[in-house]
């Protein structure tokens, strides 16, 4: 009994801590009219642990490629799902040209998104023929992914850009062969219906270098044309874009993101 009593006492004593935290009640309301300033009421962020060193994956991530298999990857080969074809070895995965694109088998809207790409050490080919890939989110909004290094080519085409409509703000490229980061948060579109409420938005760091700040996307990817919008569900796959380039991948893990008034 008397072990009981302390596990109640113990208990209580810790929804006490939680109930009363530090803040206020009696402050000026906040626009919205939900919460007050410092209010001592309002739920706090749910804890995430962060990853053990730069680049590993937080505690909430879903980790899509840790450098042993594509388990959670089909292939996307004219249109289809196919068995995931790329080459997997020494924790990474390499574009096959012969074998399509990879998406992942989970759909995501809302995303941060972490990997790490390598152009081939030897170069080959010019311009949009040289290191070419992209990240399709929900499989039609392009992140490109490119050998940027000393490589003339358009602005809108090269690494860090919306392919085909919003160049990066620099050119943060490595050198062929060296891994290079991207960071990301998305932000999918918005629709009423068949109407389009609010835009694709990216945020982008490339090496660390910020390279798109919240930037809307104009429509769908497309080349050589715009492409408007076309309503679609409010989440989709996340796709590797095979062009042809022996691109490698790494590293690849995603967090949802939820607004903060749903914590």
């Amino acid at each position: 009994m008397k072990r009981i009593a302390l596990i109640l006492i113990s208990t209580s004593a810790i929804l006490s801590s939680q109930t009363k935290r530090p803040g206020y009640t009696d402050t000026p309301m906040l626009p919205g009219g939900k919460w007050v300033v410092h209010d001592s009421r309002r739920p706090t962020p749910p804890i995430v642990t962060p990853g053990a060193k730069p680049g590993d994956p937080p505690s909430d991530a879903i980790v899509l490629f840790d450098g042993t298999n594509l388990n959670s990857w089909n292939g996307f080969l004219k249109g289809q799902n196919v068995p995931a074809g790329w080459k997997v070895q020494d924790g990474y995965v390499e574009v096959d040209p012969a074998a399509g694109s990879i998406q992942t088998k989970e759909n995501f809207g809302d995303i941060q998104l972490h990997l790490e790409w390598a152009s081939p050490s030897v170069v080959k080919g010019s311009d949009q023929l040289r290191g070419n890939s992209g990240i399709e989110i929900m499989g039609r909004y392009e992140v490109q992914v490119l050998d940027s290094y000393e490589n003339p080519t358009y602005a809108d085409g090269q690494a860090g850009a919306i392919y085909g409509q919003v160049p990066p703000m620099v050119n943060a490229v490595r050198k062929p062969g060296e891994w290079q980061t991207y960071d990301l948060v998305f932000e999918a579109p918005r629709w009423q219906g068949a109407v389009l409420t609010k835009p694709a938005r990216l945020t982008l760091f490339h090496n660390g270098v910020l390279l798109q700040n919240a930037q809307e996307w104009i429509g769908q990817v497309a080349h050589r044309a715009i492409k408007q919008y076309e309503p679609h569900a409010s989440e989709l796959p996340l796709r590797l874009q095979n062009h042809g380039d022996l691109v490698r991948y790494r590293n690849i893990w995603v967090r949802r993101l939820t607004p903060y008034e749903n914590r």
